[in-house]
């Protein structure tokens, strides 16, 4: 049996934690092909700098942050196999002190999905998942997936889902066929009432439907926003409300490295108008009581 993963985080130390960050290049493979890295390099503008995990690692680790690291499986939609999970947990093993593994599984594979979203916890130690609807082409709030779903729920760990604009095929010609529609934080609305002990994480600043997304977080207390892939002067003026006020306990650090550096979200964050008592919630005790690093 392979290794199983085991944080190993000083959570004393840390000043931070990064909620969301991809691992996409592992031993110079690809986890998106790469006509959609170029549109994304571009959209984003990081220089088309792609890190493996042993770089991301130090790179938090330099910083006296852990990161919580993943992929997408996105295979069937894409035609390209990507990073394995368990290349990313076997990264997340050599470096436990600053890194916490998610995995991501197509919820299309039914229950063969399931059953690798169990091993992948059960056995390998993963903390959480990881799901693009748009990039992975499925719609959360299609009940023929609830039973995939039903699995992760059991498992008793969270399931971030990207909402909202992507830079993943971004100025293409048909937006190399993905569909935005899909990461409509409302679909995860019926996903969060059908499985209200299943701890949902809405990625990003979910332009153009930022209503929506605190509406459904306001709601529904099993849901939580991740802040990434925006720089924090460019928030919506509703979310920086919001996140200073009555979702300050839902919110969550997340840059979207390597799309957008740590070092940059965090000089912005700083020039944000939030009270001072609701920083540290955002920068890692929302954290730690999300991913029970403190258990």
């Amino acid at each position: 049996m392979s290794e199983r993963y085991e944080p190993k985080i000083d959570i004393a130390s840390i000043v931070a934690i990064d909620t969301h960050v991809h691992i996409e290049s592992e031993h110079g493979h690809h986890a998106l092909p790469d006509e959609l890295y170029d549109a994304a390099a571009k959209y984003f503008g990081n220089g088309g700098e792609f890190p493996g995990v042993d770089e991301t690692a130090a790179l938090f680790r330099e910083r006296n942050m852990a990161a919580v690291v993943f992929t997408v499986d996105a295979a069937a939609n894409l035609g390209h196999d990507g990073i394995s999970n368990d290349a990313v947990i076997d990264g997340a093993i050599r470096h436990a002190d600053v890194l916490i593994p998610f995995a991501s599984v197509d919820p299309s594979r039914g229950e063969a999905g399931a059953a690798e979203a169990r091993r992948l916890v059960l056995e390998r130690g993963a903390r959480g998942f990881k799901f693009h609807p748009t990039v992975q082409g499925f719609d959360p709030s299609d009940r023929t997936h609830w039973d995939f779903f039903a699995a992760i729920a059991e498992l008793d760990v969270p399931a971030v889902f990207h909402t909202g604009q992507t830079g993943i095929g971004a100025g293409t010609p048909g937006g190399h066929g993905l569909r935005l529609g899909l990461s409509n934080p409302m679909l995860l609305d019926d996903l969060a009432a059908a499985f209200p002990q299943l701890q949902i994480v809405m990625a990003h600043p979910s332009v153009p439907w930022q209503d929506e997304a605190i509406s459904v977080a306001t709601h529904k207390s099993n849901v939580w926003i991740d802040l990434s892939g925006w720089s924090p002067k460019y928030f919506p003026a509703a979310l920086v409300k919001q996140m200073g006020s009555r979702l300050q306990n839902q919110v969550l650090f997340a840059s979207d490295y390597p799309m957008i550096h740590p070092d940059r979200w965090i000089a912005d964050f700083n020039d944000l108008d939030i009270k001072e008592t609701v920083r540290p919630k955002i920068m890692r005790e929302n954290a730690l009581r999300l991913l029970r690093l403190n258990d």
